[in-house]
């Protein structure tokens, strides 16, 4: 007899998304579309404050300016972030960087706090902030809801009471990472817009940091690049198929989009996906599929060129050496 949960997982392979991009009129299906995905985000549930933005510090080391700021996102949620700037760039584009399930954003910067920090930097080139300093970016370590210093633990992010009460209020994590960056973008706006190039912003993130990037990419039209890791693949293939933390789950989407779709809304920013090859939670195979479905819709319009799949030789991590150069390619 099958259990309850392999009968989802059943259930699951058969749903049809009902608002799938058909081809045609695409304009006005991305209006509705992110709409829709909107909603089921709970975005609509957020209301925007003002960010009343406060710098903790500002100093230079090493021939790097590092700037700790906060700011409120929600009434009475503070935001924190560090943005690094190399030296002697004048108004360097930025790269908004998002950690995946880890202790937390100082990963990003490269700087380990707890036990096994230094193995999760070493061992997947996520020490994002670090890299993006060395490519001549301007580079942003926020904080994403529930890790490191916004609800987090020295063991890892404590996601599950949290995703699962903001459900019970049409609310999800998803759309609170979405909102936090949307926000973000708000404060380089009215802030920092005299030290960064604000018309050139990237967002990037491995796994949880990934998903937040898609997600991202699909509503924020001030994002120019977007390059989620090891996070993009088919629902049903993914986290419908297998445990996965509760805050990547929103409820009802697969019955109306799926992560190509995601790809989709995207359109005509630039998009760099990368995965895996031996990604065992994100698997290859889903991932090419809903990479290649929505590909077809940037080269509907002859923009092929402006869509990438990056395939690294190993498992769930980033691949730095692999992506980098793409990027370099679309923001010259």
């Amino acid at each position: 007899m099958k259990t309850a949960y392999e009968l989802s997982k059943e259930i699951i392979q058969t749903v049809k998304p009902a608002c799938s991009y058909g081809g045609s009129d695409y304009e006005a299906w991305k209006v509705s579309a992110r709409a829709k995905l909107s909603s089921l985000l709970g975005i609509d549930k957020l209301t925007k404050v003002a960010p009343e933005t406060v710098i903790e510090f500002d100093k230079i080391d090493n021939g790097v300016r590092e700037i700790r700021f906060t700011y409120q996102s929600e009434k009475g949620y503070r935001v924190p972030c560090h943005m690094l700037i190399p030296e002697g760039v004048k108004k360097p584009p930025v790269m908004i960087t998002l950690q995946g399930h880890s202790t937390g954003m100082h990963i990003s910067l490269g700087r380990p706090k707890y036990n096994g920090d230094e193995n999760t930097i070493s061992g997947g080139d996520r020490d994002f902030c670090i890299r993006a300093v060395k490519e001549g970016y301007a580079a942003i370590a926020l904080e994403q809801r529930n890790f490191g210093e916004c609800g987090g633990t020295p063991s890892g992010p404590n996601c599950f009471e949290s995703a699962l009460t903001n459900m019970l209020m049409g609310r999800t994590t998803i759309g609170e990472r979405v909102w936090d960056v949307s926000r973000l973008i708000d404060v380089l706006e009215t802030e920092f817009s005299g030290i960064v190039d604000i018309s050139n912003i990237g967002c990037m993130g491995n796994s949880g940091g990934g998903t937040a990037t898609a997600y991202i990419a699909a509503l924020e039209d001030r994002i120019k690049l977007a390059m989620p890791s090891c996070a993009v693949c088919t629902y049903k293939d993914s986290i419908g198929a297998m445990r996965h933390c509760a805050c990547n789950y929103v409820p009802s989407i697969a019955n109306f989009f799926d992560m190509d779709d995601l790809i989709a809304m995207s359109y005509p920013k630039y998009y760099v996906q990368v995965s895996g090859k031996d990604d065992p939670i994100f698997p290859l195979f889903a991932a090419e599929a809903v990479f290649n479905k929505g590909k077809a819709v940037y080269e509907q319009f002859g923009d092929g060129d402006k869509c990438s799949l990056v395939i690294g030789n190993g498992g769930h991590r980033f691949y730095a050496d692999d992506a980098w150069p793409i990027v370099h390619k679309y923001m010259k």
